[in-house]
């Protein structure tokens, strides 16, 4: 066994041999940042104040070899060789939620773009999940394998789980997904996961930034937001490659309608067709907020879609832009190609 203390928080837990630093603290109950798990996503990063640690297997996107010369680890795959002390920040808002294992039926599939297919799934009768908005589930596929997605809608609002599902080709879920699967089918997951939800406690204006589905749990926020009668003033940019990828376009329109001067709705598209005849906001998603927040210094930011806008939206917020480091918040969307790529070892 194996000591960590965490600081600021001064938390304390035992690592037993061979397991990582996350998987520890998750396992008594201390909540620590984290996302994918799986070494690609970077969301779990920290750092190792004093000790040894495996650096176990992970993408150099996610850790660069200047991270880790400067004392950082993925909490996810490091492995104690010693006793730690390490900082981190603790989460406590997810730790009294109870992770499951619970079966659900396919109600309804709805293709909302050629990539898209928003699932919705029925709980089986007197079951509930407990979750906050923004964190995801975990499918358990037959071979052992999962597949994770966030949940679109927001816990006040979950008579059905509404899941965004994009098809990656040659996927072995989304090939299913959008060639076999059927409603009425029965599938099983676990869940809740992920540190990714609104932290309630700021006054700070926000700044939500999506990538294609990464507007999932994006989603949940903003309605759970309405919902509680949150009053911080609230931006969303969504990007996608042509106007179609938007795929709730008019939702989100909806939205800034009906709480003007509370809610402003910026839709951007990198790679218009003449066809599509789009008249907006063009280019990478993450420089539009840029041209129109060049200060982000009083904001707190809100980042979900694939890894390399998260990942270019965290250096250049915090880099030219002023946004303090602790107040972005990010799900980097990994698929299995990225999570098979986390190659690199200690």
């Amino acid at each position: 066994m194996r000591t960590v203390t965490v600081r600021p928080s001064g938390h304390v837990f035992e690592v037993a041999e061979g397991e990582s630093v996350l998987a520890a603290a998750l396992r008594q109950g201390f909540v620590l940042p984290y996302g994918c798990k799986s070494g690609a996503c970077g969301s779990c990063k920290g750092k190792i104040l004093s000790g040894e640690v495996d650096y176990g297997t992970y993408q150099k996107k996610a850790l660069t070899d200047a991270e880790r010369a400067q004392g950082k680890a993925l909490f996810c795959q490091a492995k104690p060789r010693s006793d730690l002390v390490i900082e981190a920040r603790s989460v406590g808002a997810v730790a009294g939620i109870r992770i499951r294992i619970l079966p659900c039926r396919v109600q309804q599939m709805a293709r909302l773009a050629d990539d898209v297919m928003v699932l919705r799934l029925k709980l089986p009768a007197n079951e509930s999940l407990v979750y906050l908005a923004g964190q995801y589930l975990e499918f358990l596929l037959r071979d052992g394998a999962r597949r994770s997605f966030s949940m679109a809608n927001p816990p006040h609002d979950q008579a059905l789980l509404e899941l965004h599902v994009r098809h990656v080709p040659g996927g072995q879920f989304t090939d299913h997904v959008f060639g076999r699967m059927k409603e009425r089918d029965i599938l099983r997951f676990e869940g809740p996961f992920g540190t990714f939800f609104l932290r309630e406690e700021s006054d700070k204006p926000i700044v939500f930034v999506a990538s294609g589905t990464g507007f999932a749990p994006i989603k949940a926020m903003i309605e759970h937001m309405f919902w509680k009668g949150i009053a911080r003033p609230a931006v969303l940019y969504w990007g996608g490659r042509r106007p179609k990828d938007l795929y709730m376009n008019a939702l989100a329109e909806r939205w800034a309608a009906e709480h003007p001067g509370r809610f402003r709705y910026v839709p951007v598209v990198s790679d218009a067709l003449p066809e599509d005849g789009w008249r907006g906001r063009s280019g990478f998603v993450h420089r539009a907020v840029m041209e129109d927040f060049p200060d982000l210094s009083g904001h707190q930011v809100y980042a979900c879609g694939v890894p390399v806008m998260v990942e270019s939206a965290k250096r250049d917020f915090t880099t030219l832009c002023g946004l303090p480091e602790e107040e972005f918040y990010a799900d980097s969307f990994t698929t299995q190609a990225d999570i098979a790529g986390a190659g690199e070892t200690a």
